[in-house]
């Protein structure tokens, strides 16, 4: 055939049906280079939030998390150490991994505050958190916490979703999407942002990363109005927005009809639903006008001190008292990056965080909801053992060894588990990484690690992603009755010598 009779179509044909063609494709398949589905193929073709049971019975339903950015100092509230005391102000001569080199030292610190035993656990606590102390014997007090990477960033997206770096689902969305929400009014994730300032990671925090966007966490603000856009416009308010959704979801749910597998379309429309039931239920939610001169009183709300972050404690209970599953209490940006100052700072931020934290374990129990919602009190990181700026004292990052605590959802009150070396600067004793932390989570949930996974066109992604993550039964209610009667038995004799 003469040259001038080719065109760029017929070439293309030739070469899709002939030797080349399939010499290509096989090629493609053996490389497994060939193009990915529009969507992940996956048994459930939409997504809603409607409540889901898990693989088997659980401890916990819902989960209140204070997370305190910046990285409490393990040393000065949680986790005593006499050698330290004694050593104060002797060099170190071991390997400290410093953040900030330009203010280090090799001096150590001892902690400033008294610390003494709280409750029939005898825990010990510092004088910093003395309401903290009125709830010992409901809390789980881990020494041991490890994520072993020094930036906030890092370790934040460790302990908040499971891997170092950004794009991941955090928790919040991974419950969501596992189980659902109970109430079909309200989101199902909520994190309570403080006035100042967004954590570091910023909406990071509580994004639904490669999840379908419906599991995403919806921001309350520290101030009025809390939740933006709450309220219709003028013209719209009524009978006209009731028109206006209708006719919306009804051209929505013909489009989604054509496009059946479009999980983000399918996840919009719940939004708009959930966002017009919300006009009427978050405000509910939100009015703590509701609430006793007595239960202001124990969060703090009537103290200058406690009362935002009090405030906000209350609002996380009355969010999973009406079902919501996870709800996230952020402190500012570096609250508790004590790099220098810190014997003014610390007790600065432990005034405001103390009470309502402690009022917030005491009121679900008093109301029956402590049994099954876990409460998280804890930061990225803690201090180290040794002097930083020594002009200002305060303490470097420590990712190696550092302290949270939990309470309730299953959780073993008046236990504590794990312990850092003789100066506070590695856990040596039953480490938790934050593998161990989410293992433990999904457990308590009813859930098992390997099965909550969602189908990507990468692969399957999970929270755990293939991680070694072991849940920590020591923590456990049943596990721990055992050590806890061990540490009421010497409490006893400590009062009754004869006991």
């Amino acid at each position: 055939m003469a040259a001038s009779h080719f065109s760029r179509r017929h070439f293309l044909s030739q070469q899709a049906f002939g030797l080349g063609g399939l010499a290509l494709n096989w090629l493609l398949e053996q490389d497994r280079a060939r193009a990915a589905p529009a969507k992940p193929l996956n048994e459930r073709t939409s997504f809603a939030l409607h409540p889901r049971p898990p693989a088997r019975e659980p401890h916990a339903t819902a989960m209140i998390s204070m997370f305190m950015q910046g990285g409490p100092s393990h040393l000065d509230l949680f986790d005593p150490k006499p050698e330290l005391t004694r050593r104060h102000l002797q060099n170190f001569t071991g390997e400290i991994k410093y953040d900030d080199t330009a203010g280090a030292s090799t001096k150590l610190f001892a902690s400033p505050w008294k610390f003494r035993k709280h409750g029939q656990c005898g825990m010990e606590l510092s004088e910093l958190v003395p309401h903290l102390g009125a709830v010992a014997d409901d809390i789980c007090l881990i020494r041991s916490m490890k994520t072993g990477v020094n930036n906030h960033d890092q370790s934040i997206n460790a302990l908040n979703t499971g891997e170092i770096l950004p794009g991941r689902p955090s928790l919040g969305s991974w419950l969501a999407y596992a189980l659902g929400c109970e109430t079909q009014n309200l989101p199902a994730f909520t994190a309570l942002t403080d006035p100042g300032g967004l954590p570091v990671g910023g909406v990071n925090n509580w994004q639904n990363g490669w999840l379908p966007s419906l599991y995403q966490g919806t921001v309350i603000r520290p101030q009025e109005p809390r939740i933006l856009n709450l309220d219709p416009p003028q013209r719209l308010q009524g009978q006209a927005q009731q028109r206006l959704l209708s006719y919306l979801d009804a051209i929505n749910r013909e489009h989604l009809a054509a496009h059946s597998n479009e999980w983000d379309l399918a996840a919009r429309i719940e939004s708009y639903e959930r966002a017009a039931r919300m006009q009427v239920a978050a405000k509910d939610v939100l009015d703590l006008s509701r609430e006793s001169a007595a239960i202001h009183k124990l969060y703090g709300i009537d103290e200058p001190a406690t009362r935002e972050f009090g405030t906000r404690c209350l609002i996380a209970r009355r969010l999973v008292e009406r079902g919501v599953r996870f709800v996230q209490i952020f402190t500012g940006n570096q609250t508790w990056d004590h790099h220098n100052g810190i014997e003014k700072s610390l007790p600065e931020i432990c005034r405001m965080t103390d009470k309502p934290s402690a009022a917030l374990v005491a009121d679900l129990k008093q109301r029956g909801l402590l049994d099954t919602t876990l409460v998280h009190w804890g930061g990225e990181m803690g201090r180290l053992p040794v002097i930083e700026n020594e002009n200002n004292v305060g303490r470097d990052h420590n990712t190696y060894g550092f302290s949270m605590w939990l309470a309730g959802g299953g959780v073993q009150g008046g236990c504590v588990h794990g312990a850092t070396d003789e100066l506070g600067h590695h856990a040596v004793q039953d480490i938790v990484t934050h593998h161990d932390y989410h293992a433990t989570l999904l457990h308590l949930f009813g859930l098992d690690p390997r099965q909550v996974s969602f189908p990507r066109t990468t692969g399957v992604g999970a929270l755990l992603d293939g991680q070694n993550g072991d849940v920590v039964n020591a923590i456990l209610k049943s596990p721990c009755r055992r050590v806890r009667q061990e540490n009421l038995s010497r409490h006893v004799s400590q009062i009754h010598p004869s006991a």
